[in-house]
């Protein structure tokens, strides 16, 4: 049973085509679901399982996989954001999409080290091309490293445009606090009542807020998405029928 199978069809013309073609009206919508969503007579909470797929969990809690759709509706969250990565999943995501390094300085940024010049460390003689910056966190980002910069060296660069001030190839110059996998570096900080704060990036954060990395915060809101509610299996048919009957009528 598939869940659009459930919905009458319609006729839909797609892009520039002449003739329009027979298609299931998705648009209709049945909230059949939403008004058993706070009604613990029909679901419980469950944690979703390493590894474990909706089909496998609809096959565990209903002796078959063809109910997977009832936990994305019956859930916002992985509606929205989609099913829970596994651990695997969720460093090779990581590593995809925070590849580079991340260099934190003291040094106000506003003014240089501006994103397309080439820096190099002075005692190390690491180098890196500079793609991002996040001025509030007192961050640079850099792809095309060579070497290992070192905690406490002198940066420098040539800037690579005329501004105001300063004329094209000055040198410019600050010192690295720390440097680290852009995916292990500060993504924000937090306070004890695990609130979001802003920080003066030229002081730091200090020593009462947690700094939370890109990683923390993805591995927080992949354990938000395994948090689900499940239609109790007793209910199952009932709640499946209606949505059903809801859809056609």
């Amino acid at each position: 049973m598939s869940y659009f199978e459930f919905f009458p069809d319609t006729q839909y013309r797609f892009g520039d085509e002449a003739t329009p073609d027979t298609f299931e009206n998705i648009a209709i919508y049945a909230d059949v679901v939403d008004q058993i969503k706070d009604n613990i007579a029909f679901y419980y909470d469950y944690t979703i399982e390493e590894f474990e797929r909706a089909d496998q969990l609809s096959t565990k809690l209903y002796g078959t996989p063809i109910y997977h759709w009832t936990f994305y509706l019956l859930n916002d969250h992985i509606r929205e954001r989609g099913w829970p990565l596994n651990n695997r999943e969720v460093f090779t995501y990581i590593e995809k999409n925070y590849p580079d390094i991340t260099i934190t300085t003291r040094d106000n940024l506003a003014d240089k080290f501006r994103v397309g010049q080439t820096v190099t460390g002075n005692t190390s003689g690491a180098t890196g091309l500079i793609v991002r910056r996040r001025i509030d966190m007192g961050q640079m980002i850099l792809k095309n490293v060579s070497g290992t910069f070192i905690a406490g060296e002198t940066l420098s660069s040539l800037t690579i445009e005329d501004r105001p001030l300063k004329p094209l190839n000055t040198v410019e110059t600050l010192q690295i606090v720390s440097t680290s996998e852009e995916y292990l570096s500060a993504r924000h900080y937090v306070n004890g009542d695990n609130e979001r704060v802003t920080i003066d990036p030229t002081v730091g954060p200090g020593a009462l807020l947690t700094e939370i990395t890109y990683l923390d915060y993805l591995l927080e809101q992949n354990d938000e998405l395994k948090q689900i509610r499940v239609i109790k299996p007793s209910s199952i048919n009932r709640v499946v029928n209606a949505f059903s009957e809801a859809v056609r009528s």
